[in-house]
């Protein structure tokens, strides 16, 4: 176990991307009187445009700046493995399949994408000022965040909390026996003040060990820099599954020390396009409940003939007056993102379930074991 105050802690030059969360104020502080308090602070600002974006002009919408430019530009992080990961100029994850489907709905094409990485310190000044249409990087949904930066977060995606991971050979098997260690934190975050807070109410007497990425944690961690790990639980499943000896060399305390709602989010006030992004989102998990997938979407008007309201979801025509859900999408838009990605489950077991993550609170509502997953009735 490392001796407190054997770290200094220090903060790490970030690289293209940032696992973690931030939020408008974030504070860390050591609980005990035997470990010395840390205190940081990171406050997002509009900031102006960058050349060649702009958020739209008041009473504009995003829904017509992507139509009109013909591609959406979507915000990703690019390091995490199973939600959106860059290898060589080509994404993939979780989070991915939420841009193309968006794509999909809009443009009618899931590769009309510009996929932009931003770092826990960029994602949110990306969004305001337009250089992206929408973020779709891990991003907890607060009342701070929502009510201070000028962004809405729409339907949730994906229930994360946060956890700790540790050594597969060390002696630590609880969060009590944790106590006078060193404990690697991204800096910056929502996930520095969940770590003293809950380290407060269980009086454990901590160090923590300030980096800015991935990359410097999985150094720090790998050199034995810091006893723990923290972050929410799905970047310690991508965290594990990409470790340089192996997922077996790493384990996750059963422990959450946090709840970490994720989705995508958009700029306040642009109602038309937080629509949008809001009911691909439903779309997604309401094809799973009515058993729609890519395999047979493409038949489903004659697969479900039975059925008004899968017809009607689907955008078939029943002969009667054509449903107008008034969201400016085309009446088939959902047979159009289902080709693209699939449902809910179809994105969960490409993405996450390599990553050993069971789906838990990701469940549909309706499931045998309930979940948090609830679409409204698209009628």
């Amino acid at each position: 176990m490392l001796a407190l105050g054997a770290v200094t802690m220090m903060t790490i030059s970030a690289c293209s991307s940032d696992e973690k969360d931030s939020s408008p104020s974030a504070a860390t502080e050591a609980p005990a009187a035997d470990s010395s308090a840390v205190e940081t602070a990171s406050t997002p600002e509009v900031v102006e445009a960058t050349s060649g974006s702009s958020a739209p002009t008041e009473g504009g919408s995003t829904y017509d700046e992507v139509v009109a430019r013909g591609t959406l530009n979507c915000g990703t992080n690019g390091q995490l493995a199973g939600f959106s990961l860059n290898t060589d100029g080509v994404y993939s994850g979780f989070d991915v399949d939420y841009c193309k489907a968006i794509a999909a709905a809009v443009l009618g094409d899931p590769e009309a994408v510009t996929y932009i990485d931003l770092t826990a310190d960029t994602r949110f000044t990306a969004l305001q000022s337009g250089e992206i249409d929408v973020l779709i990087r891990n991003g907890t949904w607060t009342a701070s965040r929502d009510g201070g930066l000028g962004l809405q977060w729409t339907s949730t995606t994906f229930y994360d909390g946060q956890g700790l991971l540790v050594k597969s050979d060390s002696e630590f098997q609880t969060i009590d026996d944790l106590q006078n260690t060193v404990i690697c934190v991204q800096s910056g975050t929502t996930t520095e003040l969940n770590l003293a807070s809950q380290f407060a109410a269980a009086g454990i007497a901590y160090e923590p060990l300030l980096l800015t990425d991935e990359e410097a944690v999985s150094a720090s961690f790998g050199e034995d820099a810091c006893d723990a790990y923290t972050t929410d639980k799905s970047g310690l499943a991508s965290f594990r599954a990409t470790y340089p000896d192996g997922p077996d060399a790493v384990r996750i305390l059963d422990v959450t020390l946090s709840k970490e709602p994720l989705g995508p989010a958009v700029r306040e006030g642009d109602d038309k396009w937080f629509d949008v992004v809001n009911w691909v989102s439903f779309a997604i998990v309401q094809a799973e409940e009515f058993g729609i997938t890519s395999e047979n979407v493409a038949n489903a008007a004659t697969e479900f003939a039975d059925s008004p309201e899968i017809i009607r979801f689907i955008g078939a025509s029943t002969g009667d007056a054509e449903f107008a859900s008034g969201l400016q999408l085309p009446p088939d838009f959902v047979v159009s993102v289902i080709s693209a990605v699939g449902n809910y489950a179809e994105i969960y077991d490409r993405n996450i379930t390599p990553l050993g993550l069971e789906r838990g609170l990701n469940n549909l509502w309706n499931a045998d074991v309930p979940g948090l997953l609830y679409a409204p009735p698209y009628r």
